[in-house]
């Protein structure tokens, strides 16, 4: 096991992991402002 390869794959995750709760929050927030409108 090589400590780089599991660095990259925690880095992705974290990188994943964030845009799914920024695409939520858009979502939440275009679905918030729809309904306003």
């Amino acid at each position: 096991m090589s400590s780089k390869k599991t660095n990259t794959f925690s880095k992705v995750t974290k990188v994943v992991v964030w845009v799914m709760l920024i695409a939520i929050l858009g979502a939440a927030i275009l679905g918030g402002v729809m309904a306003v409108i």
